[in-house]
């Protein structure tokens, strides 16, 4: 069994019902898990990083919301633009970004 160094969790606001109803979704949620989806496959991460959509996380006002375990980072009002940033600074370097971390 492959066990990732980090899992990462993007908010696509989907519901149990499959309905997607809330904010993320429609602010480039799916183009911010696409986007990881190739800097991982780039950076040849694929067996170390794994990206998984979750449903509401309960912040939409702060979505797009992506989450980082093991070190449970969690980073707000995410973009497509700041993936490459994460993967560089926080998941390759080892340094959270902070400037997304704050909720407000």
């Amino acid at each position: 069994m492959i066990k990732p160094t980090h899992h990462i969790f993007v908010c696509t606001s989907s519901r149990p019902n499959g309905q997607q109803k809330g904010f993320c979704h429609s602010k480039d949620a799916f183009a911010i898990m696409e986007t990881l989806l190739e800097e991982i496959n780039d950076r040849g991460l694929g067996g170390e990083v794994f990206v998984t959509n979750t449903g509401c996380l309960g912040f939409c006002e702060k979505g797009p919301i992506v989450i980082v375990y093991p070190e449970n980072i969690w980073y707000f009002s995410v973009s497509p633009d700041n993936v490459e940033e994460i993967i560089e600074e926080h998941i390759e370097g080892g340094n959270p970004v902070e400037r997304l971390m704050s909720p407000e």
